[in-house]
Parts: structure tokens; sequence; C-alpha cells
């Protein structure tokens, strides 16, 4: 039933512990037979080889278990910003989600990030501080960070016995009781009397903040009245459905302490579907909005948020129904696509296996196999009650790879095979630069460009190498110019003419290429004329300094002579070549390099180490800004400077720091620098020539 079905996302910074939380819950469920160690590499979730290799999630995994009644859909998310576009895309499937916070390292960027995409799905959250048995572990300071960083406000519900070696349970404020735990059994203890007072204070706390979801509750606390347990759970999911405030826990998942306190929590105050109301969309092919409600007997709906490819099972769907029902084979429409797609078999995803299913419901988190059209981001729905929602995009690629076959002949499989990986993550791009000659891989961070290569190797047997991408210059001039370009061959028999005059001035940048015709008198017949446009536009294809396109100029053709025989447009467009030649040599040529709009958020240490390094990089600084207890610096850097910026600034913040990044424009290259560029990049073409 959709109101017992709880759809929990598990997100927050990588090594946070949020796989190992996922782990102890299935064990507890029985679920799975053996308590699955990410440290170990026998976790249920954590499975494909890349994860194994460097413990931790590089993709979103699924599974289910029961609790109290109720069944949960538990998504496991990557915490770490290589993988982040599949968290976010996967977090649309959620209707609450579960914030790890490692009680060691605090809150992280990337902590941050998962919160504020928690906000822009509107998801009702509780928070874990979780790893209080660690060296160093601090409960006070990790939720005095999140109290700072977070918004809705988060209010403890639980105080740990005891931190680092010495920590051995939890006292719940909601009733009143110590538990002291074995083997993830909860036994009930006495609060321990230095505690006695803490626990006091902090349960009158708690009251206060979770009364003032409820007006009369509030009225009943301040007449002095003592609230029951009932009352008091009643109000906590009611104000964190509200979003009035977010409940924080504390444990260990590893150690199992606490953890069935959280389950018992996520089923208890985090939502149903049913909870969240009707989904909104639109009509097909109008801005008319269109509502599902979460009941089966509406009609179907549901959006693909995760794809897989698999090279023998071939393409699998997941989706989460919003709205009807389905049963275990049959037909949908896909609006995005205006196609009709047959499903022969419904799946339930669990780890890495898949269980099939009669059917499904609103709520319902299932997989579909060998669709002919649908990708991620598609709308499944009725045909005949068509609805397309609005999906999440994929975030913007921070770092590109040049890529080349290491086998002869591997290039069509190299595009076939990619093309199916990015099928399964948005988060990639692949293109082809015409002015570099290369084919560019761009992903959210190295470590996410080599995970894919492993992968290519490991599903596709398909071997490349990457390369720093080369830089795709510009040029163009400084100098208004007159010229002319002259074609005249008398070779026996037809010869060939052409003669124009044309007049070369710089335009502002991204203005790009125009061309003006100002022949009066027949000069040029007019059949001629857009040949000279031609000759121009296709010989600033190949600048004069180190063969770059030369952009943003005008052309303006105004005088030129031809012959009533030897003229043809060949010879015009040969001519207007000619001209664009002359004109770059006596113009003042210089090379442009693109300019990449950046911002990168870092801890507030870290700041003057970020910002003497933009400037070592020709960067210049346009704004910072707060961004809780993250410092915000918004720059233009050249391309050039920042080809290997994410290695770098991991190492700098010590993986703290994240950056996004966006082409500006194309910005004149200093002098000095200029010439060293144009002769390596002169050295570096004789080399591919002699090649």
């Amino acid at each position: 039933m959709t109101e017992n079905l709880r759809n929990i996302a598990l997100i927050g910074h990588g090594g946070s512990g949020k796989t190992s939380l996922a782990e102890a819950m299935l064990s507890n469920a029985g679920v799975t037979k053996r308590f699955g160690s990410v440290d170990e590499g026998n976790a249920t979730l954590d499975f494909e080889p890349e994860e194994l290799k460097r413990r931790s999630s590089i993709s979103t995994a699924f599974h289910q278990f029961p609790w109290k009644n109720r069944q949960v859909n538990l998504i496991d998310t990557p915490g770490d910003q290589n993988f982040f576009s599949d968290t976010r895309m996967c977090m649309q499937a959620a209707d609450g989600a579960v914030v790890v916070i490692d009680a060691v390292d605090g809150i992280k960027v990337q902590s941050e990030q998962a919160w504020e995409y928690a906000d822009e799905f509107e998801l009702p959250r509780i928070i874990f501080i979780n790893k209080v048995d660690r060296e160093r572990a601090d409960f006070n300071k990790a939720f005095s960070d999140a109290v700072e960083i977070f918004s809705p406000k988060p209010i403890i519900l639980q105080l740990p016995i005891g931190q680092e070696a010495d920590f051995k349970g939890v006292v719940d404020l909601v009733n009143m009781k110590a538990y002291s735990y074995d083997n993830g059994k909860a036994k009930p203890i006495d609060i321990p009397p230095d505690m006695q007072e803490t626990v006091e204070s902090e349960r009158e706390t708690l009251i206060e903040n979770i009364a003032e979801a409820d007006d009369a509750l509030v009225e009943k606390y301040l007449e002095g009245e003592s609230l029951s347990d009932d009352e008091i759970l009643r109000a906590l999911r009611k104000g964190t459905l509200e979003k009035a405030f977010v409940p924080v826990l504390c444990g260990s998942a590893t150690l199992n302490i606490g953890v069935d306190l959280v389950a018992g929590l996520m089923t208890d105050a985090l939502p149903s579907l049913i909870d969240r109301g009707p989904k909104a969309g639109f009509l097909p092919g109008t801005e008319t909005e269109e509502q599902r409600e979460p009941s089966p007997d509406a009609p179907f709906s549901g959006i693909v948020f995760k794809t897989i490819a698999d090279p023998y099972a071939g393409r699998l769907n997941l989706f989460k129904v919003f709205s009807g029902k389905l049963g275990s084979d049959g037909t949908f429409y896909n609006s995005n696509k205006d196609a009709k797609e047959r499903y022969s078999q419904l799946l339930q995803v669990r780890g890495k296996e898949q269980k099939p299913l009669d059917g499904a419901g609103p709520g319902d988190i299932v997989a579909v196999a060998k669709l002919k059209e649908t990708v991620t981001g598609d709308t499944l729905c009725d045909s005949a009650k068509p609805i397309k929602y609005t999906s999440a995009e994929p975030l913007p690629g921070v770092v590109s790879f040049a890529i080349a076959p290491k086998s002869k002949g591997d290039e069509d499989k190299i595009y076939s095979s990619l093309t199916r990986l990015i099928e399964e993550d948005p988060g990639l791009r692949l293109e082809r630069n015409d002015e570099t000659r290369q084919t560019l891989l761009t992903g959210q961070g190295q470590v996410h460009i080599e995970t894919t290569v492993e992968k290519l190797k490991r599903k596709y047997n398909v071997e490349v190498t990457l390369n720093i991408p080369k830089v795709p210059y510009k040029e163009t001039f400084k100098k208004k110019v007159r010229v002319q370009g002259k074609h005249k061959k008398q070779s026996g028999g037809h010869g060939q003419y052409g003669d124009c005059w044309v007049e070369f001035e710089p335009l502002e940048r991204g203005e790009g290429y125009q061309f003006v015709d100002k022949i009066v008198g027949g000069v040029i017949p007019k059949t001629y004329i857009p040949a000279v446009d031609k000759g121009i536009a296709e010989a600033a294809q190949k600048g004069v300094l180190a063969g770059f396109p030369c952009i943003d100029f005008k052309a303006t053709v105004f005088d030129g002579s031809y012959h009533s025989v030897d003229s043809s447009e060949m010879a015009f467009k040969i001519a207007g070549s000619l001209a664009f030649k002359k004109a770059m040599e006596q113009a003042d040529p210089v090379l442009l390099e693109p300019v990449m709009e950046m911002e990168v958020v870092t801890p507030e240490e870290f700041m003057g180490d970020i910002m003497g390094d933009l400037n070592s990089r020709r960067g210049r600084v346009l704004g910072m800004e707060n961004r809780g207890k993250n410092q915000v610096v918004r720059a233009i850097v050249p391309l050039a400077e920042v080809l290997t910026y994410a290695p770098d600034l991991r190492s700098m913040t010590g993986g703290r720091g994240m950056f996004t990044m966006k082409f500006s424009h194309y910005d004149e290259v200093p002098s000095q620098i200029s010439q060293k560029v144009i002769e390596e990049l002169r050295s570096q073409q004789e080399q591919e020539k002699e090649k």
C-alpha cells in the first residue's frame, strides 16, 4: 500500500558512512544474511569492481526492507562530487532523505550540496550523525555546525552515551530511555547519572522545538501540562513533514549502534508519496499544467531517473511510479519521445540483483529492460491521459580529457560503447572538437573520467588513452585594412579572373563574422558576390598565426573588376580567400583564448591559497560570498590555465573544495605568452606532419 511505502535517499559527503548505514538496516531487517562491509569489499550495495577498488560508492544503489509494518525503498547515493550528477538524478525518486554526517570530519562541501538538492526536490529529512565511536569524534561540534549551516533548523532527538572508544549507546529524548547495544540489539539501561542534567535540559529544548509545529501543543505546554509520547511523536512527524525542523539522531553504522532508531524514525516521520501530494507536470507540447494524484485509480505516470547499461542484458530503465498502476507486462507512452513502448517484465532492483514483479503502483520504484526509445529524464504515462514531468538536468561537466584508442580501428567501437555509458551516466559528455581534431570526454572530475575508462575496458573491452586536451584557440586582428584580392591565371584557352577590394575591420568579441556588399555600378556582377563571401569565410577557418579560425571581424567588399569570359564563381572565391590572407598579415593578428567562468566553493581556511592560485593562473576574481561555513569565489580564468584544476583544487583543500566551470568568452592572449604558445603550437604541428 502506498501509505506504508517509504522511498528514502541516504545522502551526504563521501566517506560519511551512507552505505554502511544501509547495510546495517538490511541486516537488522533480516533481508541480508550478513552485515556487508565497505572496507572488506563485501557490501551488498557497493558491488561494481570500480567501487570495490576505491572502497566508495560511484553509482546509486537500491534495496528494500520491511520495518514496523512498512516497506522502505533505500536509495544509497554516492557522496563523492565526481558522481554527484547521479546522486541528484536519483534523488528525484525519493520522498524523504537521511543526511549522514561524519562526527569526525563534520560537514563538508558535498554535505551542503546534497542538502541543496534535498531543498530543490522539497524533501523532508532527518540527520544521522555517524561514527561517534571513532577517534576525534565530536557529536556536539557536528550538531552545532549543522545548526549554523542548515535550514530548516536541526533539533536533537538523541544524545550519545560516551564518545570515541567509550561510545556504547544513546539516550532517546522522546521517550526518555537509554539504550546500550550488543550486535545491533538495543538493551534498555538507566540514563547515566552524569548525563541526567544534560538530558533533562535537552528534553526541555526538544519539547519547545516540537511544540512550535503544533499550536494546540504549544498552548498545552505553556500552561505547564506534560505532553505524552504519542503527542510528541505526532508533532515530530508534522514538523518534519512541514520542514519546520530536522530531527537529529546519532550512532555508529559499523557498530550497528542506533541504526534501529534511525529506521524507526524514517518510517514514522518521513513521508509516503501520499503525504507529498499530487505531482505537477504539463500537457505534452503545451504549458498547460496537469496534476496526478498518488492513487492507483489515477492514470499511470512515472519518471525515468536512472539507466543501467549492460553489455549482455541491454539497457535497464529505472522509474518511479507517481500515479496509476501497471501489470507485469504491457505498454506505456513516452511523452518526451512521442512513442509507445512495450515491456514484457517489471523488475525490482535489489543491489546487483533483479527480482520479477507482478505489478506496480504509486510510490513503487521499478525497472524495465530493453525499451527502444526511453532514456533518463523521460516521462512514461498513459497514452489516453498524457503528462510530461520536468526532470532534473545532469550537472555540467568540469573536466575534459582527450581520448584516443590504444588500438587502431577502435574509433567506432569507442563511440558506440561510450554512448551506452553516457545513457547510464548523463553527467558525461562526448564531443568532437573540429578545431583541435580531438575527441573530448567531459565529466565531473578526474576520478569520474578514470572510472568511465575502467568501465569501458571491463564492459566493452575497449582501451583508450587519456590526454590533456588542446586549447581551442582562435585568431583575430586589431587594425582596419583595405586590401586587394586578385586571382588571374592565363594558361591557354579558358582563363581565370577574379578581382575584389575588401575592407577588413575588427568587431567586438562575440560578434562573429559579418559580410557586407557595397559594390555599385556592377564592377563585380551580383552572381559573384556570394563567392567572395564564401572565399573569405573558408579562408578564415585557418588563420595565419597558428592555423586557428579567425573570428569577430567584418569584411566589406567595395570595389573590384571582372572579365566577361574568364571570370567565374571559383575565381572570385579564390580572390576573396587571397584578400583575407593578405589582410591578416597587415592587420596586427592576435591569438585569442577561451576564458571560463568559474565558481569555487571552499572552506574559509583555504581562501588565501585559492585566491593566490587563481591569480597565478591569470584569473580575475569577480566576487566572493558566504555559503554556510564555506566561501564561494567567482572568477574568470583562461581555459589553458585550468585544464588540470580538479586535482589541484583537491590537493589544495584536502578534497573539501569543489568547483563548476562554464565557457564565458574569448579574450586576447597577452603578447609575452602568445609568442610562446604560437611557437609550441607550430612545433606540435610540425611533429604531427612528420608522423
